[in-house]
């Protein structure tokens, strides 16, 4: 295999990869692995395309809904939605391979969206990479079950379906107690003019225990961080795969480009 060449960015790649490695020194067969990463896959993220980085957790069956929001993305003309599992894997047996790539990738991709549903793995690292700058402004987050802890209200139907499942993943009621709270959940919904019914919160909780039979729960950090987003318009929580579907129409479309590049440092 021959050598790659250094692309004509490489300045500014290597500035990124600097940072990411806390500004060790590499060694010339590093500097060889990153430009073949950079050649490969970059290219991507430089096209006429609106780039897409989706971010979760790869194991099963987490990585069923990665899929799903791929596939909504990839639906419009002119977006690149992609994973970083899926990319060329960057060797680099001394180095951090994943921070170099992710540092790359996050910083040449126009949006960034991560899906959340637990708070191990390594979808909880990136959080923490997104939710400041450089990349908080082409930032978005989707948290499965996530509710503001102040937010009591049920003004929407998420909010009854999440008020639906915390009832029905309650240990302490039977199922007869579940279904009456369930179902004077569905008639204080209706009075607050939310068309659902009790079969809707059931389907809800039926759809849930069939994927896994859990309820997502954050740390205090996490809840935080989303929180952050929230407060920026940029949070969209979501209980089933339909409402992430959904909820990824709120993202910017692939055309105009986005404002960040635009934007003088």
């Amino acid at each position: 295999m021959s050598n790659p060449t250094p692309p004509p960015n490489s300045t500014e790649i290597m500035s990124v990869v600097h940072d990411a490695v806390g500004g060790l020194e590499l060694e010339p067969a590093e500097k060889r692995e990153i430009w073949r990463f950079a050649q490969r896959e970059l290219p991507y993220l430089w096209s006429q395309r609106t780039s897409y980085f989706v971010l979760g957790s790869y194991r099963d069956p987490y990585i069923r809904r990665l899929r799903a929001v791929q596939n909504e993305l990839a639906k419009q003309l002119g977006a690149y939605p992609f994973i970083m599992g899926d990319l060329l894997e960057l060797p680099a047996d001394r180095l951090n391979a994943f921070d170099i790539m992710f540092a790359l990738l996050a910083t040449y991709s126009d949006y960034i969206v991560g899906v959340f549903e637990k708070e191990s793995g390594g979808e909880a690292p990136e959080l923490g990479e997104i939710d400041d700058t450089p990349y908080f402004e082409k930032s978005y987050v989707y948290p499965r079950d996530y509710t503001w802890f102040t937010d009591s209200n049920l003004d929407s139907e998420h909010h009854v379906a999440q008020a639906a499942i915390e009832i029905a993943f309650t240990e302490d009621l039977t199922r007869e107690e579940k279904g009456a709270k369930i179902s004077s959940l569905a008639d204080r919904a209706q009075k607050h003019e939310i068309e659902v019914s009790d079969q809707d919160l059931w389907d809800v909780v039926g759809e849930r225990k069939a994927e896994n039979g859990e309820k997502a729960t954050y740390s205090w950090v996490h809840i935080n961080k989303f929180r952050k987003f929230e407060l920026h318009d940029r949070c969209f929580p979501w209980a089933t795969v339909q409402e992430l579907r959904t909820a990824v129409s709120e993202l910017p479309p692939p055309t105009p480009r986005p404002v960040w590049e635009s934007q003088e440092e």
